[in-house]
């Protein structure tokens, strides 16, 4: 099969499609924000939600929905932060994927990924990595939400969680950082080369 990629090139591909099925799945993932309501477990995602409070009528109380699930519309979405941080962060995880499914392509079609290309690709990463970094840096402006509020004991404000964690959403800062700096730097010697050797 033929390839239109150096050996830095097919390992520029293979991380790339890493990274972008890892920042998908953590966008996708509710668990960016971890406290507890009602002695439950309860975490948050971007524009999603696990275990969550339904009024009981029959017996007149409020009981938590162990289950995880989206919100019902996108103005459901507990601030308008968030909503700004499910469509940055999601083009941004679109763009990484579009350019690992190319990538990956090029690794079985010969003449597809010149020099040109794997620099305009570079790019194309790096904006979906500073999208994604955008999203998780305005994440937190959200924190201020009556709904955060209830989950982190009434203590949470803007960059303050009171009783809840973010550790997770600092794995994946940290990990969107390394990774699309990574790939963007590989990304600019990536035309076929004479043969590779295995």
């Amino acid at each position: 099969m033929a390839s239109s990629l150096t050996c830095a090139g097919v390992v520029w591909a293979f991380i790339s499609f890493l990274c972008a099925a890892a920042s998908c799945v953590g966008f996708f993932m509710p668990y960016w924000l971890l406290g507890s309501q009602l002695e439950k477990s309860v975490s948050f995602g971007t524009f999603r939600r696990c275990s969550y409070p339904v009024r009981d009528e029959t017996r007149q109380t409020t009981v938590m929905v162990e289950q995880c699930g989206r919100y019902a519309s996108f103005q459901a979405i507990p601030s308008a932060e968030w909503r700004i941080c499910t469509v940055v962060t999601g083009l941004g995880c679109g763009l990484l994927l579009l350019v690992a499914l190319t990538a990956l392509m090029g690794c079985c079609v010969s003449e597809l990924i010149s020099r040109t290309v794997g620099r305009v690709a570079g790019g194309i990463q790096f904006l979906g990595g500073l999208l994604i970094g955008s999203g998780c840096a305005l994440y937190p402006l959200g924190w201020d939400s009556e709904e955060v509020r209830q989950t982190c004991g009434n203590l949470s404000n803007q960059f303050e969680l009171g009783k809840s964690s973010s550790e997770h959403l600092n794995h994946i800062r940290l990990f969107y950082v390394l990774s699309i700096k990574a790939n963007e730097d590989m990304s600019t010697g990536l035309e076929r080369q004479p043969d590779c050797v295995w």
